[in-house]
């Protein structure tokens, strides 16, 4: 069973640190092992940037890819796996996928993220594929988090060309 441990109304005051550590005492409390595992590579992953980082503060867009690069990762077993025909740990490393998703801002519809391209190429004021390193750096920074790199760039590409 997938319980929502994203603690939206506290996620605003609180650093993503923080409001991990609450949705780990609550999947405690469910006894909820596929989110509790999630959640402990996620509170570990943060751990680890910041002894990266001795000194520096970890930033809310460091932490965003970290989540974005543990979603990718999950993907792309979930899609081995499933190939392989493994679906026992295909629907391990989906049901980790979607409990780490809550915690990464809402992403992009395909039309949504067309609108924002547009916008993003017009104020850039790119014409043709040429310029789409421009674009990119731009789109990447604009849209980080709410959409992943693989469909800024194919759209990107799209509307250049």
């Amino acid at each position: 069973m997938l319980t929502a441990y994203c603690l939206k109304p506290k996620a605003q005051t609180m650093s993503l640190e923080n409001t991990i550590n609450e949705a780990i005492k609550t999947a405690m409390r469910a006894k909820d092992k596929v989110a509790l595992d999630s959640l402990r590579a996620v509170k570990s992953q943060i751990l680890l940037l910041k002894t990266e980082a001795i000194g520096a503060e970890v930033t809310a867009e460091q932490e965003i890819a970290i989540l974005q690069r543990m979603v990718k990762q999950r993907k792309d077993s979930y899609d081995q796996f499933t190939a392989q025909g493994r679906n026992d740990l295909a629907e391990v490393e989906d049901a980790q996928m979607k409990v780490i998703e809550q915690f990464l801002p809402k992403q992009l519809t395909a039309e949504e993220l067309e609108a924002e391209m547009k916008n993003i190429i017009s104020e850039a004021g790119a014409e043709s594929v040429k310029d789409l390193g421009k674009v990119m750096g731009i789109a990447s920074k604009t849209l980080a988090g709410k959409s992943d790199g693989k469909s800024i760039s194919e759209m990107a590409k799209k509307l250049l060309s």
